[in-house]
């Protein structure tokens, strides 16, 4: 019986994130639109600060990161479709990485809606994530991104001088890789040349 009160928690978060977007006052970002401002809180590791390019910011925003695409998953700790997708999505980020044309130019983050410190690190920790996990204790990113269910991916044009406009935005599993990139990869060329 010790175990109820966790095993509650999760079925209710479970839940909640699971909820129609419908529900909440702000909508799922759509293509084409400008991303909803929300701040993110200061990377815990200084490796994730380098990666992004955020170093000695208390908290940053899109356009603070140093890549002219932003990959953002909104997941959480006890989504098993999150739990499922997590070795896919490493698998994305060593393709950018690998990738000389991607590498630099998309970053990948990830915002834990619900999830505190400790969830995160333990999501990061059990699947060995490479690229750098926010915690979204008070689910506020969440509201802004129209309280998405999970997992949720948004691609964000991050070009200088440019508002953050998203090209992106899907619930649920990246089918194909491959495709996926291609896309995205097609849309980082043709705004980069306007």
């Amino acid at each position: 019986m010790k175990y109820w009160p966790s095993l509650a928690l999760s079925i209710f978060v479970f839940f909640c994130l699971w909820l129609p977007s419908s529900v909440g006052q702000a909508k799922a970002p759509a293509p084409g639109k400008l991303l909803p401002r929300f701040e993110i809180p200061p990377p815990q590791r200084p490796i994730d600060a380098q990666y992004l390019g955020v170093q000695d910011k208390e908290s940053f925003w899109i356009t603070d990161i140093d890549a002219q695409l932003v990959i953002i998953e909104i997941f959480s700790m006890y989504c098993p479709f999150c739990q499922r997708e997590a070795p896919r999505i490493n698998e994305l980020y060593e393709k950018i990485e690998s990738d000389p044309q991607l590498k630099g130019k998309i970053k990948i983050i990830g915002v834990g809606a619900g999830n505190s410190p400790f969830e995160v690190n333990f999501f990061r920790k059990k699947f060995n994530v490479p690229f750098p996990m926010f915690p979204d204790n008070d689910f506020a990113i969440h509201k802004t991104l129209g309280e998405v269910r999970t997992p949720y991916f948004i691609v964000v044009s991050n070009l200088p001088d440019h508002c953050p406009t998203v090209i992106y935005s899907k619930l649920g599993s990246i089918k194909n890789m491959d495709e996926f990139l291609k896309h995205i990869s097609k849309k980082l060329s043709s705004e980069a040349q306007e």
